[in-house]
């Protein structure tokens, strides 16, 4: 094929694997790929995320602690907030756009080579594997898309690897289960036979499901208390939380494969990572602009806790859109939003990851706001010009959230303002 030299270049490339997206989940081509490459995921120990909320914030701390610990790391994300190459990083650092162009173009060549038609996801996810291998990486750690038991990263069978489960609640219902226990389960299913995990206390429904699949699997559970989430006062409420059970697994590691503990000085690095679109803030005038990717109820509640104690008292303006598909996603998402903006701008975009996305129209989602009895609304279809709107409110804390690709349309815009 014609090398790839750009990121445009590789985002036009990865276009025509939309058409291989599959409304049935199985893994039966992601196996087959893997097989075809050699199984390089089988030649990495790897730290296996997976959750409702928080999982990308604890694979980048546990990247960042075995990173401080001086060990090798790669890293892969999903959804990436600004560029693909997010979703193949290095030690932290999202692979340089000459590299990572130059092996995605011998990468193709297999996967055209392999006869095979797996979808942008898998290929994605494939390469990361393939990647880190050919590096020869000390570590591995791998966000889950979605659910886990037939995700496309659940192709690792070394019984060394690490599972974390993050806080599990209600979403994606339509694809994994209508119940806690449901989802639950679909989470566990990157348990496989002799693993190591972790988890935090919570849904005894969810703790339920994740400990049958433990006795399943023969796989051991350790389960973290709330309250030994670690106190950084630096961080917001909820990434101390994912922090601290980011070190719980990472401890394990370092024990078992090397007989050292997590250091005071190797958290406190960790804790200065920076995570894209995880309440990230920008100063604006006397102003705070914070961006997050939360876009459903639980993680918009939990956000919204973390905004009160970071800015008690303060009002906040909102810039919002919801990916659309599911109208009780994004109205609960909206509900909570309502309880926490004294105005809100409602707005659109359209994205190309994984699969392209639209968002729900800005005027339906407004008409709903209003019915529950919220006026304060702008409605401006224009991503940058809503950002604009926002920006001129004369709340003293703005916020954008409600689907990371709205940041994907957004956050540029923002990072330009501020180089």
């Amino acid at each position: 094929m014609k090398p790839i030299t750009t990121f445009a270049e590789a985002r036009t490339a990865l276009q025509p694997l939309y058409n291989n997206a599959r409304t049935k989940y199985d893994l039966t081509v992601m196996r087959q790929l893997m097989e075809y490459l050699g199984n390089p995921q089988n030649n990495l120990c790897v730290f296996h995320i997976a959750g409702t909320s928080g999982k990308t914030s604890t694979a980048y701390y546990v990247a960042a602690l075995l990173k401080a610990s001086g060990y090798s790391v790669g890293l892969t994300v999903s959804p990436h907030v600004d560029e693909i190459n997010e979703r193949v990083q290095i030690g932290l650092v999202p692979l340089p756009q000459e590299e990572f162009c130059y092996e995605l173009t011998i990468f193709m060549d297999l996967v055209r080579q392999s006869k095979l038609a797996p979808s942008y996801f898998e290929v994605m996810v494939a390469f990361a594997y393939w990647l880190f291998a050919k590096k020869h990486l000390d570590y591995a750690v791998v966000e889950v898309g979605l659910g886990g038991l037939l995700d496309g990263t659940n192709v690792v069978d070394r019984t060394d690897k690490v599972c974390v489960i993050t806080d599990i609640g209600l979403d994606h219902t339509e694809i994994l289960g209508e119940t806690i226990s449901e989802i639950a389960s679909q989470k566990a299913g990157i348990i496989q036979p002799e693993n190591v995990v972790f988890m935090y206390e919570q849904d005894p429904e969810a703790v339920g499901a994740v400990q049958k699949a433990c006795n399943k699997k023969h796989a051991v559970l350790h389960i973290a208390k709330i309250s030994e989430a670690i106190d950084a006062t630096e961080l917001p409420l909820f990434q101390q939380h994912n922090l601290g059970l980011a070190i719980k697994a990472t401890s394990y590691v370092m024990q078992r494969d090397h007989g050292t503990t997590i250091t005071e000085k190797q958290i406190m690095e960790a804790t200065n990572t920076h995570i894209p679109a995880r309440m990230e803030r920008f100063a604006l005038g006397g102003k705070v602009l914070v961006v997050d990717g939360s876009h459903n109820a639980q993680k918009l509640g939990t956000l919204a806790e973390s905004l009160h104690a970071a800015y008690p008292g303060k009002d906040i303006a909102t810039l919002a859109a919801f990916v659309d598909g599911n109208d009780s996603r994004w109205q609960s998402g909206a509900d909570v939003l309502m309880g926490l903006s004294k105005r809100i701008i409602v707005t659109s975009f359209q994205a190309n990851q994984d699969v392209p996305k639209k968002s729900v129209a800005p005027e339906k989602v407004a008409d709903y706001i209003e019915s529950k009895g919220f006026h304060v609304i702008v409605v401006e279809s224009k991503p940058a010009a809503a950002l604009s709107q926002l920006q001129n409110s004369p709340e003293p804390v703005l916020l954008v959230a409600g689907s990371f690709y709205l940041l994907n349309n957004v956050r540029p815009l923002i990072i330009k303002q501020y180089d």
